[in-house]
C-alpha cells in the first residue's frame, strides 16, 4: 500500500469510528478502574457489585464515544440545515466543505449541485425576461399597424352600398379576425407589463362595491343575451378599500367574463363582496361542465385553455389568448392579496382576498419608496 492510498485509508470515516471505538472502550476501562479502586463496595465479589460495575463501564464508554462522535454530529447537522436552505430556494447558500473525508466530498458535491442550480435558474430567469421583452416589443409593434388595418375594415363595413353580398361576408370576417387578433395583442401586452415588475399601482381610496355594481351593469346585458342573470349575495353598502381603479375593474370584469364563457345555460352567475378580519373578500360564483383530469389551479396557468371553445368570447365576441385568470391573479396579489379557485360538484367559486388598508398606509409607503 502506498504513502497517499495508506494516508486516505487514515481519513476514512469507518477507521475513525472504528479508532473512536477503541479509545471509548480504553477510556472506559480506565475511569471504571479508578472508581473501583476508591470506591471498597465494587470489589466485595457480590453480584450486585458486578452488575453495577458492568453499567458503570457501559455508561462511561457511551459517554466518551458520545463526546468524541460530536464533531461528526455537529457536522452532519451542518449539511442537513444547509440542505434544507438550499431546498427552500437559497441557492446561494453553502455547506462547509473543510473536512477532508468522506463527509468532506458530499459537502462538496451539494456545494457543486447548488451552483449549477443556481447558474440553470438564472439562465432560466434571464431567458424568461428576454422572451417576455420579445413579446412585449412585438405586441407594441402590431398594435399601431393593427388599429390602421381594424379602422380601414370598419369604413368599409360603412360604405355597405357599395358592396356585393359577397365581398361584404369576406370583410366582415377579416373585421371580426382583426378584433380577435387585437384582443389577442391586448393579453398578451398586458399580461407582460403586470408580470415584468414594471407597473405601480395608483392607488385610491375607492367604494369597492359600487364598482363592482358599475362592471356589473356594463356586463348585464351580455348576460341576458346568454340567458344568464347576475345575482348579488348582498345588497349595497359602501366598502372603502384602497386600490387600483382600473387594474381592479380588469380583475371583476376577466372574472365575470370567464363565469359568461363556461356557465351552464340558462343559469345565473353570483358575486358577493364581504369585510371579514380586517379584510376584504369578492366571489364569483358558477355553475358549469365539471373539471375532468384538470387541477383547478392550472386555469391560472398563463395560456391555459379549459376547452377548445375557449377560442370564442361570451356572445360570440372574439376570446382571448387564455391569460384572462392570470391577468387577474397577477393585479390582485399587486395589491397584496390572493386570488383562488374552490370547485365542488359542478361549482365554479373564484374568491378574491386583499387587505382592506387605509389610503394613510400607502400614502406613507410611497413617500418611504
Amino acid at each position: 500500500m502506498n504513502k497517499s492510498s495508506l494516508f486516505a485509508w487514515r481519513r476514512s470515516i469507518r477507521v475513525r469510528i472504528i479508532w473512536w471505538l477503541l479509545l471509548s472502550f480504553i477510556f472506559a476501562h480506565i475511569l471504571t478502574n479508578i472508581i473501583e479502586d476508591y470506591i471498597p463496595y465494587f470489589n466485595s465479589g457480590t453480584t450486585a457489585a458486578n452488575l453495577l460495575a458492568f453499567w458503570m463501564f457501559i455508561i462511561c464508554f457511551l459517554l466518551f464515544f458520545f463526546l468524541l462522535t460530536r464533531s461528526l454530529v455537529r457536522y452532519l447537522r451542518r449539511i442537513a440545515d444547509g440542505l434544507m436552505s438550499i431546498a427552500g430556494g437559497s441557492l446561494g447558500h453553502r455547506v462547509p466543505d473543510g473536512r477532508r473525508d468522506e463527509l468532506g466530498d458530499v459537502s462538496r458535491n451539494i456545494n457543486y449541485m447548488a451552483e449549477q442550480l443556481e447558474l440553470t435558474m438564472t439562465k432560466e430567469r434571464e431567458m424568461e425576461r428576454s422572451k417576455m421583452e420579445l413579446i412585449t416589443n412585438v405586441s407594441h409593434d402590431l398594435r399601431t399597424p393593427l388599429t390602421s388595418l381594424i379602422g380601414y375594415l370598419n369604413l368599409l363595413k360603412q360604405e355597405e352600398s357599395g358592396l356585393t353580398g359577397e365581398l361584404k361576408r369576406y370583410v366582415d370576417s377579416a373585421y371580426y379576425k382583426s378584433e380577435h387578433l387585437r384582443s389577442l395583442i391586448e393579453e398578451l401586452f398586458e399580461y407582460t407589463r403586470l408580470t415584468g415588475g414594471g407597473v405601480r399601482l395608483s392607488l385610491e381610496t375607492i367604494d369597492l362595491h359600487k364598482l363592482i355594481e358599475q362592471v356589473i351593469t356594463e356586463i348585464e346585458p351580455l348576460a341576458e343575451e346568454q340567458e344568464l342573470i347576475i345575482r348579488r349575495l348582498q345588497p349595497y353598502r359602501a366598502l372603502p378599500a384602497d386600490i387600483d381603479p382600473d387594474l381592479f375593474v380588469r380583475v371583476i370584469d376577466n372574472l365575470l367574463m370567464n363565469a359568461l364563457k363556461f356557465a351552464s345555460k340558462p343559469g345565473e352567475i353570483k358575486i358577493g363582496i364581504w369585510n371579514r378580519d380586517g379584510g376584504i373578500e369578492i366571489k364569483v360564483i358558477n355553475e358549469g361542465k365539471p373539471l375532468l383530469h384538470v387541477d383547478g389551479e392550472q386555469l391560472f396557468d398563463r395560456f391555459y385553455k379549459g376547452d377548445s371553445s375557449r377560442g370564442e368570447g361570451a356572445g360570440g365576441k372574439p376570446g382571448g389568448a387564455g391569460l384572462g385568470l392570470s391577468i387577474a391573479r397577477n393585479i390582485v396579489e399587486l395589491h397584496g392579496g390572493k386570488l383562488f379557485l374552490q370547485y365542488e360538484d359542478g361549482v365554479y367559486s373564484f374568491t378574491i382576498q386583499i387587505p382592506q388598508r387605509s389610503a394613510e398606509s400607502h400614502n406613507s409607503a410611497n413617500e418611504s419608496s
